[in-house]
């Protein structure tokens, strides 16, 4: 027993020792009165309050943010029956975002996340769920409006609609969404670039998309982009990725579209869209110069639909078959090479300067009629369900 209190004594005074060595190399105080031992609660204190650590603006930003759209985010899941090798029906799930727009319960949303959907489900940010229904789908533009059921309207909260027209490349921007079901996560970017043309999966090509350097993930897609100070600027819609993941390109819809085709979608359930009611083909150098063409860009008119905005104005179609590198094509028809002073060179031109357009406007169409050039008036119909142009 005496041993090991030995050893103690001897260890006490070389810790003692070290001490004194560390305050003499620091300075050793003057002698004086001996400091009081703090009480044991600013001891506490001391240890349990750590300084609380200030937030840049910036970070500010990105909290107040948060606070204001996120609970305007919600989940979306999806219902779709498949089948099996034996034709056994089963369900398959998928999971999206979307954005409230008011508190009737109406949802912004893309189309490819409720497409082919047997059943609805919306989680809102405060973990209730409620049964949805479609109200309206565009899918030229990849949008579609769902309604929650039953949802009280205290429980909605919804994200106002900004200017899209407004901003710029650099831009500071915010995504929140439910990648991989991780509800109302936020991330963070800029605006890489503006002005972009993407093509959905319904083949259609959607102009003046945003693109964004903000992560958006399988689960983002109908969830908002956002300015900072808090509106919709844009619904994430896209991602370009060899492998799936984020890479740092994102596209978003601008909100300048949502507010065209919003009120239509929750009024008539589709949108409202002009028509031309013509087919044709892209004129380029070979076909002109086979078919002594009058110009070398523009739209060889091959059909007219009747009772169409085209066949109203007197456009007419091909009126000849010819062979043309051992094929054989319509030929005879209007050169359409303008419509209201925009060049048209194929016929997602002449979608892309309709898409602006509603039934009833007159828009200007530059043509030739053999070698001679004119311009007629045309005044748009509404373009029946099952055509395109």
């Amino acid at each position: 027993m005496t041993r090991h209190t030995g050893r103690l004594v001897v260890a006490a005074a070389l810790l003692s020792g070290a001490a004194a060595f560390f305050l003499l190399n620091r300075g050793a105080p003057e002698p004086g009165p001996a400091a009081a031992p703090p009480s044991a609660p600013e001891a506490a204190r001391a240890f349990d309050e750590p300084a609380e650590a200030a937030l840049s603006p910036d970070e500010q930003v990105n909290i107040r943010v948060y606070e204001k759209a996120g609970p305007g985010v919600v989940n979306i899941t999806s219902v779709v029956v498949e089948y099996d090798f034996f034709f056994s029906p089963y369900a398959q799930e998928g999971t999206g975002s979307g954005c409230v727009l008011d508190k009737e319960g109406h949802v912004l949303t893309n189309y490819h996340v409720i497409a082919n959907a047997q059943a609805l489900e919306v989680s809102l940010p405060d973990h209730t769920k409620y049964r949805a229904k479609v109200v309206g789908a565009d899918p030229p533009n990849d949008l579609a409006v769902i309604r929650i059921v039953g949802a009280p309207p205290e429980r909605l909260h919804p994200i106002p609609l900004g200017d899209s027209t407004k901003l710029k490349v650099g831009q500071k921007v915010l995504a929140i969404g439910n990648p991989y079901r991780l509800q109302n996560t936020l991330t963070v970017g800029i605006i890489s670039s503006l002005g972009r043309t993407i093509r959905t999966d319904e083949g259609n090509l959607v102009e003046n998309v945003i693109q964004t350097d903000a992560a958006i993930n399988p689960g983002n897609s109908g969830g908002p982009l956002l300015n900072t100070v808090g509106e919709m600027i844009g619904i994430n819609t896209a991602i370009f990725s060899p492998s799936g993941g984020n890479v740092g390109i994102g596209f978003a819809i601008p909100s300048t579209t949502i507010r065209r085709v919003v009120d239509d979608l929750i009024r008539e359930g589709r949108v409202l869209r002009p028509w031309l009611g013509i087919e044709g083909y892209t004129i380029n150098d070979d076909l002109a110069s086979a078919l002594d063409l009058p110009v070398n860009r523009g739209i060889l008119v091959t059909r007219v639909y009747r009772g169409s905005s085209a066949d109203r104005a007197g456009i007419r179609g091909a009126s000849e078959i010819v062979v043309f590198y051992n094929e054989r094509i319509l030929a005879g028809g209007d050169v359409i090479t303008e419509i209201d002073g925009k060049p048209v060179a194929s016929m997602d031109d002449v979608r892309r300067v309709l898409e602006d357009k509603r039934p009833g406007q007159t828009v200007t169409v530059t043509m030739y009629r053999g070698r001679a050039r004119s311009q007629r008036p045309v005044t748009l119909t509404e373009r029946p369900r099952e055509y395109r142009f």
